[in-house]
């Protein structure tokens, strides 16, 4: 019985870990532009839920 241990090669396994770094590298990126907006809006955020949340219920009870 032969195992499966072991067949990735190194560079399989360096391309998998870059791949990771750039997705947490977009992660940080997305989360402070994000934080930034929140920063500005400041106050505004309640209001603007409230926008859609109303706007999902008319749109699921076809009044838009």
């Amino acid at each position: 019985m032969t195992s499966a241990r072991g067949a990735l090669d190194v560079e399989d396994l360096l391309k998998i870990v870059l791949v990771l770094v750039v997705v947490w590298l977009a992660l940080e990126i997305l989360g402070g532009i994000v934080g930034a907006l929140a920063g500005l809006l400041g106050l505004a955020q309640p209001l603007i839920a409230v926008v859609v949340l109303v706007l999902l219920v008319l749109w699921l009870l076809d009044r838009i």
